[in-house]
């Protein structure tokens, strides 16, 4: 068996890219409603100043200050929150499952926010709350001075904004939760590989420090370890062989 040592890159699927492309317009919806609402924040201050002019009420002259300053800090808020978002969009697209779960719970409390302010202006807004105690102005006065006040468009524009951000950022949260969504974040295993036949895999390198050992072409041969070798006896002579130098002895007859 071979086991490979590099996985395949994963393939994202065309649902985590719309999410991440849907986070990107809850971000830009959140940047043009902060700019509507620092464009018409002196006219909002003027008009509630002119309402709360000449009320014996507590504080009436710090309404208009404290109501602008919880406007404009939870714009701010809710752009920071949709800026988190566009950067775990990015880790979305890198398949981090951990981004993911970060997405759905800063998602489930945007949603919140922005279904509760959708809610808010369709009531009416000031005019949901009620009477005002004492001799201030109603929340009904209130209403139609901001009204007054404001740009024709600044309210139609905001609550279509509204309604974007939230049905993007619902349909952001449940494509992530799709089940092919759910293979793309599941945390890949290293696979196997079975060998091809007839493929050459290299060999191991040699482990540095290590010296390497002269190839020799064969064994050193040894000395044999038999009997030793004597020389062969000599041959008996023959008549006619006379050895050189020898005398033959003269015959007695």
């Amino acid at each position: 068996m071979v086991d490979s040592q590099s996985t395949p890159a994963r393939q994202r699927p065309s649902i985590v890219s719309i999410s991440s492309y849907l986070l990107f317009l809850f971000l830009a919806c959140q940047v043009i409603s902060l700019i509507i609402t620092l464009s018409t924040i002196g006219k909002t201050r003027d008009a509630l100043r002119d309402a709360y002019a000449g009320s014996t009420a507590a504080n009436a002259d710090q309404v208009a200050d404290v109501f602008l300053a919880i406007a404009l800090g939870s714009s701010i808020l809710l752009l920071l929150l949709a800026i988190v978002l566009g950067v775990l969009a990015l880790f979305n697209n890198q398949g981090r499952n951990g981004s993911r779960i970060t997405t759905w719970i800063v998602g489930g409390i945007m949603v919140c926010c922005v279904g509760g302010g959708l809610l808010s202006n369709a009531a009416g807004g000031f005019a949901a709350s009620g009477e005002t105690a004492g001799d201030g102005p109603s929340s009904a006065e209130i209403q139609r001075r901001l009204e007054e006040a404001l740009p024709s468009w600044s309210a139609p524009v905001s609550l279509l904004l509204g309604v974007i951000s939230l049905i993007a950022l619902l349909t952001a949260l449940i494509l992530l939760a799709l089940p092919k969504a759910n293979e793309f974040f599941r945390k890949p295993t290293a696979g196997w590989e079975p060998p091809i036949p007839g493929a050459s895999y290299p060999g191991y390198p040699q482990a540095p420090g290590q010296p390497g050992y002269p190839q020799s072409a064969g064994q050193p041969g040894y000395p044999s370890s038999g009997e030793p070798s004597y020389p062969p006896p000599p041959a008996p002579n023959r008549p006619d062989d006379t050895p050189p130098g020898s005398s033959t002895p003269p015959s007695t007859s």
